[in-house]
């Protein structure tokens, strides 16, 4: 049987990182399910009995009901991220795409982008540091991973009125501001003019931008910077006053405070964490949201 390495529950379902074994059983997916491959061998899916390849350039999509098996040779190992999305919490998000009944995933294997890829090797790392990790950015990033998937392999295969009807990302002109901000997670970003560039004014873009994300642009910029900042800093690329510079403060001390009170210690800390995973198996379920640190 597969190893569960890291569990997490919450109401956005289940995600689990996995290390892969051979003669799994087959079973079936309960609700929409992605799999993308962390590192290690590649590994070869039947798929309600077609073969897909799963490897670090390309993601796996499992529609409810359809039945599946993971066939790895006795001596590799690969470690896989699973995420079994509720549906309650898709369709809060995306009601048309993922309406009840339904076979959102039209290929059960897509290439996978370079924004996915960084989401899911940034969502590896904070799952093995779990003692840092608060369930707000855990649902952040697997709401950007969901939004992202949604944008790139749905929208192409339906019209942009009904993809997005009845979601709270319906509003073309916000969907592109958090295009750019994804594109430049930069605490210089002037959001006056991000709003003339999509085409609203500053209140309105505030207003439209809290319906439809929950969070101000400036808190969800935040998550973004904090993000990018554990991409770089886990991959080794870059002194910290070189990824401080890069996210736009101006001065180290300032990321540095910004850091702690997001996610509870110093870069240089996390960075020591990030090279040294803990890998033991957690089966236990984390459930338990942790409070995001305080300014």
């Amino acid at each position: 049987m597969a190893r569960p390495i890291r569990v997490f529950d919450g109401s956005f379902g289940r995600l689990q990182l996995i290390e892969a074994a051979t003669g799994e059983a087959p079973h079936a997916a309960v609700a929409p399910q992605i799999v993308i491959k962390h590192e290690g061998a590649d590994v070869d899916f039947q798929i309600d009995g077609q073969s897909q390849r799963l490897t670090r350039n390309n993601l796996l999509f499992f529609n409810p009901g359809v039945t599946s098996q993971a066939l790895l040779a006795a001596s590799s190992h690969a470690q896989l991220l699973v995420f079994q999305a509720s549906g309650d919490w898709l369709c809060r998000s995306f009601p048309a795409v993922f309406e009840a009944g339904g076979r959102p995933f039209a290929a059960a294997s897509e290439s996978i982008t370079h924004r996915i890829r960084q989401l899911a090797d940034t969502l590896v790392i904070e799952v093995l540091n779990d003692q840092f990790l608060s369930h707000e950015r855990l649902e952040f990033m697997l709401q950007e991973l969901m939004l992202s998937i949604v944008e790139t392999y749905l929208a192409r295969r339906q019209s942009g009125s009904r993809l997005w009807r009845g979601s709270p990302f319906a509003d073309n002109r916000i969907r592109k501001a958090l295009a750019f901000l994804r594109a430049h997670p930069n605490k210089e970003i002037n959001m006056n003019e991000l709003a003339s560039q999509v085409g609203l004014s500053r209140s309105r873009f505030y207003d439209l931008f809290q319906l439809s994300t929950g969070r101000s642009p400036r808190s969800y910029l935040d998550m973004l910077c904090i993000e990018s900042a554990i991409s770089k800093l886990s991959s080794g690329s870059g002194k910290i006053a070189e990824v401080s510079a890069e996210l736009g403060f101006s001065a180290q001390s300032n990321f540095t405070r910004f850091f702690q009170q997001q996610v509870g210690i110093p870069p240089s800390e996390y960075r020591r964490a990030a090279a040294k995973p803990n890998t033991e198996p957690n089966t236990e379920p984390n459930t338990e949201p942790k409070d995001a640190p305080q300014d």
